[in-house]
Order: C-alpha cells, then structure tokens, then sequence
C-alpha cells in the first residue's frame, strides 16, 4: 500500500475527520470507514438480515473490522449518529441493509476511491441502485446479472435420501478436487481464476475450504470428481451453499438432487439452522434441483462483473 500521502489523500483524511465528527455530535447522515472498536455496532447490523450477509458476517465474525485481516474496508453510513447500513468495500463491493440515502453516500466514497474492485455483488436493490449510480464512472460491465434467486431451507427433503457417495474432501485430495474447482469458476464467473496472480489466491482459498472441513464431493472409481460444492460461509444462524458442479459426463442422470441433498444434510448438521444459496436465474435446471431438495426462495441477489 502507497503510504505517500498527496494531496488527494489529504483530502480524503480531512474528509474522514468531518465524518467522524459528525457522527460524535449526532449531526446530518455521513459514511466513514469504521474501526476495529466499530465492530459490535456493525455485528448489529450484519444480524438484521442473517441470511443475505452470512458471507459478509462470517468474515467479520473472524477478521474483524481490521481491515488488513478483513481484506477490505468496511464502511458505515450513520443517520442521527446511529450506524444503519454498510458496505464492504474488498475484492466485492457489497452493499448491506443499505438504504437509498446509504447507497447514494457509498457511491460517493467509492467513485472517490476508484474502482477496485472485481465486482458489486448483494441485495438486488441496492446493488442495482449502487450500479446505476456507479457506471457512468466504473462501467462498462463485462457482465449484469441482474435478477440472482435467494433461496433458502432449514431442514432435509423427504422424498430424496442423500448421495451416500458425496463425502468430505480429504487434504491429501487438493490435486484431484482443483481441477473440478477451475472449471468451476470459468464457467460461473467467465473467466479462469488461474488468470492474473496464476491461481495463487484461488488455490488458497479452496485449501482453506477443504481445510476447514466445507468442500465437499463425490468421486468416480477413477479419482475424477463427480460432483462438488462447498460450505462457503457459516454464522451460528446461517450458512451459504457455493461452488456448486456436476462434470458434465454425469448431467442429466438424476445425481444432482441426492448429491445436494447430501450436502444439505452436513450444513444443517454441522454449521448452521438454515442452508442458503444463490443462483443465476437463466439456470433453470440449477433452479429445479434446488427447488426439488426444498430451497425456497425469498428474495435475490445481483451481480456486476468487472
């Protein structure tokens, strides 16, 4: 990080001291980057909507507000000198519990800051209003997934038993279970996460998922993966369901529902009461699988790809 401070950074500080005076004295609505001793204010709010902030929540829960260990600042919007709403401004731009006024004076903060991101993901709402006040400035988009279903379950379907095959990536399983993650990913997102930094954080990222126990898959009698997905977050009240993949061999055989039912099945068991996801919706055979094992859904997200 450039610790040369010009006078563009100076006029950020300075902006970042008004901010904070006006939340002390209790004046007019203004956003400020919280701090380490901001965080139960913020838990506060994360747990308003426990499912939809799960991934965000979870990596407060651990990092706290720091944000070297958060991987991103966090920023606060205060109205009446109470913290009402968030952003999380990492890797992802994700606006939380964000109010009209919220969105506008995140956006201000983000297009004073420059793009950084790799994209706005959250709420459809507030995403979308973010976006529209953003793209003049950071567009185009490679990608707009406007309308991502939000789909949730709290216990296991009845009339499907779960793949007794899908089971727990082991450590010593990382060679076999990368490859299944890399396409993946190419296919979700459109791009190769082995691209830019040759897959140093993304290979990372899925030791610390199959590390920490939430990578789960089914292999063939040759060691290919058959399906996977993985525990991607988890709170004491909600955990989110990511990286779901059938090989496409294996599509269209009946395996998905009972693989995913068996993942279901260790998330409400060892993680959380309720099983979350989000899908795009033009995935419609995605959408019927989920619907099948007994997600519902309840609101959606919305994503910009950068």
């Amino acid at each position: 990080m450039d610790l040369v401070i010009g006078p563009l950074d100076l006029s950020a500080h300075v902006d970042e001291a008004l901010a904070v005076q006006a939340v002390a004295f209790g004046l007019g609505p203004t956003s400020r980057v919280l701090e380490p001793s901001d965080l139960d204010a913020a838990l506060a709010v994360l747990d308003r909507e426990p499912v939809a902030n799960a991934f965000v929540t979870a990596r407060v829960q651990i990092a706290g507000l720091d944000p070297w260990r958060l991987g991103g600042e966090m920023w606060g919007w205060y109205e009446h000198g109470m913290l009402t709403s968030l952003c999380y401004a990492g890797a992802n731009l994700v606006p939380i519990c964000a109010t009209p006024r919220a969105v506008r004076g995140f956006a201000d903060r983000a297009r004073r800051a420059g793009r950084r991101c790799s994209s706005i993901v959250g709420p459809a709402e507030p995403t979308a209003q973010l976006w529209r006040l953003l793209e003049p400035g950071w567009g185009p988009a490679r990608e707009v997934r406007a309308h991502q279903p939000l789909m949730v379950t709290d216990r296991l379907p009845d009339d499907i038993a779960p793949d007794p095959y899908v089971r727990r990536v082991r450590k010593d399983e990382m060679e076999r279970i990368m490859p299944a993650c890399v396409a993946m990913f190419t296919e979700e997102v459109g791009i190769s996460p082995m691209a830019g930094d040759g897959g140093l954080l993304y290979q990372a990222r899925v030791a610390e998922l199959v590390g920490s126990g939430r990578s789960f898959a089914r292999f063939d009698a040759d060691g290919k993966v058959v399906f996977k997905a993985e525990i991607g977050a988890a709170t004491d009240r909600a955990c989110q369901i990511q990286g779901v993949w059938m090989h496409p061999e294996y599509r269209g055989k009946g395996l998905a529902a009972p693989a995913m039912a068996a993942v279901l099945r260790h998330a409400l068991a060892d993680f959380a009461p309720v099983a979350s996801l989000y899908v795009n919706d033009f995935n419609t055979a995605a959408r019927r699988t989920y619907l099948r094992v007994g997600f519902q859904e309840v609101g959606a997200f919305m994503s910009v790809l950068f």
